[in-house]
């Protein structure tokens, strides 16, 4: 195991019953990174999660955080991970400053420094003037800051993130990405699940894509994109043409068909596009590949529970 790597697991296997929900995967989280697990509802991101910060543990297979063993060091490494779990599962019986300041003594944080540490993180997150509030009556997205600001509240070497901004508005969505892009530049290590493309290009470093419990591509946001969906895509819907596969000869492409669209990869799009142009009664879009195609190449475009 390198000794930068704050995760480290090998052949990790989850099991509930009949279910292998996550499928012998191997990967490391190096410090100072943030490391993205995407895919599909059920692909195992959420389990993984759990098994880092010992809220479930691995049915075989090799899992240490910070060195240590999960099945055998659970308080100890309870204590340097901070957690924000995918559900806003906060006290409503309490106050916003309260809710810091009460789940600050599972780690034994005195009173008065939890206070403080909790004005800071309220500041952070920009909702400090509501401090007072009840949890019932925040919008959701302050909400969702409200549960990052209590995992931060232990100063964690670790931030885990299930789904930090599902149903966020734009806004909020984004104050939450300025944030941890903040965290990140002090040191903190990052991992997190998401279902949006966009948060992952911008905030992880290096990203897995899972399906069915198992990782079926890992590496850089730039570098999943250019292997497995090259620079360009071509959209091209309602097109009755039949001879677009002519117009392509010669040229280095790949596609796929979902619907009436069919999208076309390639690194030749300037080319491509010149040869595109003379089809009719077509829609056409030309726009630079992202993360969402890769996402969908690799787990396929239909809809899942």
């Amino acid at each position: 195991m390198d000794n930068q790597a704050v995760v480290f697991a090998r052949d990790l296997s989850k099991t509930f019953g009949s279910i292998r929900a996550v499928n012998g995967i191997s990967f490391e989280v190096m410090q100072g990174e943030c490391y993205g697990f995407l895919g599909p509802n059920g692909a195992g991101k959420t389990t993984v999660v759990r098994m880092i910060y010992c809220r479930t543990f691995p049915t075989s297979g090799i899992l240490k955080v910070f060195g240590l063993d999960v099945m055998k060091n659970r308080r100890e490494i309870n204590t340097m991970i901070g957690v924000a779990p995918q559900e806003n599962n906060l006290d409503p019986d309490l106050n916003v400053i309260e809710n810091l300041i009460v789940y600050s003594r599972y780690y034994d944080i005195p009173r008065k420094e939890a206070d403080e540490r909790g004005k800071e993180l309220l500041r952070f997150l920009s909702i400090d003037e509501r401090r007072k509030e009840e949890v019932t009556k925040l919008s959701g997205g302050m909400q969702r800051r409200l549960v990052i600001a209590r995992a931060l509240i232990n100063n964690p070497k670790l931030l885990m993130l299930d789904e930090p901004t599902t149903g966020l508005d734009p806004q909020a969505r984004h104050l939450i990405w300025q944030r941890l892009r903040e965290l990140k530049r002090k040191g903190v290590t990052m991992v997190l699940t998401t279902h949006y493309m966009e948060e992952a290009e911008k905030l992880c470093d290096r990203v897995a894509v899972m399906d069915s419990g198992k990782i079926l591509a890992e590496g850089s946001p730039h570098e999943l994109i250019r292997k497995y969906a090259g620079e360009d895509v071509f959209e091209i819907r309602h097109s009755e043409d039949d001879g677009i596969w002519g117009r392509l000869n010669g040229l280095d492409f790949s596609f796929e068909k979902a619907g009436d669209t069919v999208y076309i990869f390639s690194k030749e799009g300037n080319e491509i596009g010149k040869r595109l142009l003379p089809i009719r009664d077509a829609e056409i879009l030309h726009r630079r590949a992202n993360l969402e195609d890769v996402f969908l190449r690799l787990t396929g475009k239909e809809l899942r529970d």
